[in-house]
């Protein structure tokens, strides 16, 4: 068999390697002829392995499920079933067992003949469940891959491929290639001879994450810890699931990446156990999956970016135009252009209002009103339909949401960014005032991962520059050489390469686009740093050390987890927390989002971990500034 390759962390830290296991096994033509010798070995054997010498029934069915080291039989049991299927072959005994007890068969080949130790290479992860989401585990061959394995040489039942995580999307990279004998047997398979030369294994190469197992660390506990806390704190479970993403946005890289609760890898190393299996598949928390890539939640106020993008780009306001902005406000509700409308109440979070806004007011606040007037319109403040749905989804888009990131993992989902023809297919509705107004900020239909949350993020960070999400650094060869280096790769740029579509009067498209102005995003980035110095997020950063942006989002929600626990009260729904920072501010290294489901406020909850995270970043970056190290960063080509 061929040896995969290692994975690991991009200090060099092992997150995946091949350790030796030792089974037991009887090869029972080797076995001594006379009864009484075998009856002796059979006896001080099961003293030492703690396997009866005889137990259990032998039948049809018996022997029809009977799989080597997973049955109540006996060593006398399995043996026979060894013998009269393959007497010339080893059938393994007792598997995985200690060092100690292989080298005490060893030292007694001679006198226990037919008895020896075979060692099979199994996968273990060090790091376990701190970055099981990551990395995945291995599973035997399924049915449905099973051609394309065997034709390629590997074995059903005895090779194992990549089930998740990085396991699971760089299979091919770190499988190898099995070598092969053709080799002559007899009737009783006792081998004879080479058919023809043996073909060599070829390992499978290593692969460096750009994760660091240092900060991911940090950025678990951090998550734990605050989810932990406000439970206390509330005297009841407010929250038990989250994620913590912290990436390079310069480069790309992810540098963390946490979703909570997840698994212990190392319970599936060697087989996978059917009760865990069951357990984790059954659970409603659902730790199997990675919610960085995999879950499509509501964003809330951190979606206000978009709004705030486009309106300015759009020059639907400027950022000295002053909105009023209460904390209720009174919309016809329209649902096409010729329909007289209703009157319907639209809130902010704060009933009180904030009095008259300006650009930067209106987004260090989030204040609600604001982006529903810049987002729908609102009378001669900001006539006709402001930026309007079809053109919030342009620069959406632009933003990275509503598209795969094509990040190195399974499992990853689109998001939804809805605009009026969404609605008439899928919602056979008609799109209104209202709907615009609640997908500005991050409402409604709205859906995002988190890791798409943070990129939109990453691209204002990097000046515009859209850089492709990559866990992978280098891929090594087996003896340790770097054979595909990393290479940071720019997807786009929305200050330079025309995105949005111009839209005449119909929404529709004219064929013409056009980019983001360089100082929409500088406006839009000097807002975000008011957030954290006078905003909503400043009480979660009193004492900022490195100075940072961000944005904080509270997203209500009522999903059918909060149907069932009868959550999702009228204009009283329960709230995700969300919060998305970078720093420096004026050079940006990383860039991290926060995501707590049922958390409550982003600036309470989510907030609080991505400082710690921050705080513990640039902490790291000292102590490796120190050893002469250069772990967290790295250098643009």
């Amino acid at each position: 068999s061929t040896q995969r390759g290692n994975i690991y962390d991009r200090n060099g830290i092992v997150l995946a390697q091949n350790v030796a296991s030792y089974d037991v096994v009887i090869t029972p033509a080797y076995l001594p002829t006379d009864p009484g010798t075998t009856e002796n070995i059979y006896r001080e054997l099961s003293a030492l392995i703690d396997i009866p010498v005889t137990n259990g029934v032998i039948n049809d069915t018996t022997v029809k499920f009977f799989t080597p080291c997973q049955t109540d039989f006996g060593i006398k049991e399995i043996v026979l079933i060894g013998d009269t299927n393959e007497p010339f072959s080893p059938v393994k005994i007792k598997c995985n067992v200690t060092q100690e007890i292989a080298m005490t068969i060893r030292q007694k080949e001679n006198e226990w003949q037919g008895v020896g130790v075979a060692v099979q290479q199994v996968r273990q992860y060090p790091t376990g469940n701190m970055t099981s989401e990551v990395i995945g585990f291995l599973g035997p061959i399924t049915a449905e891959d099973e051609a394309y394995y065997v034709d390629r040489g590997f074995v059903s039942n005895v090779d194992k491929i990549g089930f998740a995580g990085v396991e699971r999307e760089l299979n091919d990279i770190l499988m190898g290639k099995n070598g092969s004998r053709l080799i002559e047997v007899d009737n009783a398979g006792k081998e004879i001879r080479d058919v023809e030369p043996p073909v060599e294994a070829v390992p499978g190469n290593s692969v460096t994450l750009t994760i660091d197992s240092r900060l991911q660390s940090a950025a678990r506990t951090a998550l734990i810890s605050e989810i932990e806390y406000w439970n206390t704190y509330l005297g009841r479970i407010q929250s038990q699931n989250g994620v913590v993403i912290a990436m390079n946005p310069k480069t790309g890289e992810i540098l963390a990446m946490v979703s909570y609760p997840n698994y212990e890898n190392n319970r599936l190393e060697r087989l996978i156990p059917e009760y865990y299996y069951n357990q984790l598949s059954q659970d409603p928390l659902k730790p199997m999956l990675n919610y960085a890539i995999a879950a499509e939640q509501p964003p809330g106020s951190v979606y206000k970016i978009v709004a705030a993008i486009g309106a300015l780009n759009e020059k639907v306001v400027t950022p000295e135009q002053q909105l009023e902005c209460p904390g209720t406000i009174s919309v016809i509700q329209k649902f096409s252009p010729n329909d007289p409308g209703t009157p319907r109440l639209y809130y902010s979070y704060d009933r009180a209002g904030h009095g008259i806004c300006d650009f930067l007011k209106g987004f260090r606040l989030s204040d609600d009103v604001y982006f529903y007037k810049i987002g729908g319109g609102f009378n001669e403040e900001v006539p006709g339909t402001g930026l309007g749905a079809d053109r919030l989804a342009e620069y959406a888009k632009a933003l990275g949401f509503d598209r795969y990131t094509g990040i190195e993992l399974p499992g990853e989902v689109q998001g939804l960014i809805p605009d009026p023809t969404w609605k008439r297919i899928y919602r056979a509705e008609n799109w209104s005032t209202g709907d615009t107004y609640i997908t500005t900020i991050g409402q409604g239909y709205v859906l995002a991962t988190p890791l798409q949350v943070l990129q939109s993020f990453a691209i204002l960070a990097n000046d515009g520059k859209y850089m492709q999400p990559t866990i992978i650094k280098d891929v090594l060869d087996s003896q340790g050489n770097v054979i595909k280096p990393f290479e940071p790769t720019l997807v786009w740029d929305i200050t330079k390469d025309p995105l949005i579509n111009e839209l005449d009067d119909n929404n529709k498209p004219t064929g013409t686009k056009y980019v983001v102005e360089p100082w929409v995003v500088d406006k839009v980035k000097e807002a975000m740093r008011l957030v954290v110095v006078d905003g909503t997020a400043t009480k979660a950063f009193p004492n900022e050390e490195i100075p940072s942006a961000g944005k904080t989002g509270t997203a209500e929600y009522c999903d059918n987890v909060a149907q069932l626990k009868d959550l999702c009260k009228p204009e009283n729904w329960p709230t995700h927390s969300w919060y998305v920072g970078y720093a420096p501010y004026d050079d940006p290294e990383i860039a991290v989002v926060a995501f707590v489901y049922n958390g409550g406020e982003g600036a309470s909850v989510a907030a609080p971990i991505v400082g710690k995270v921050l705080e513990a970043y640039f902490e790291l970056k000292a102590i490796d500034s120190a050893s002469g190290s250069n772990s967290t960063s790295t250098t643009l080509p």
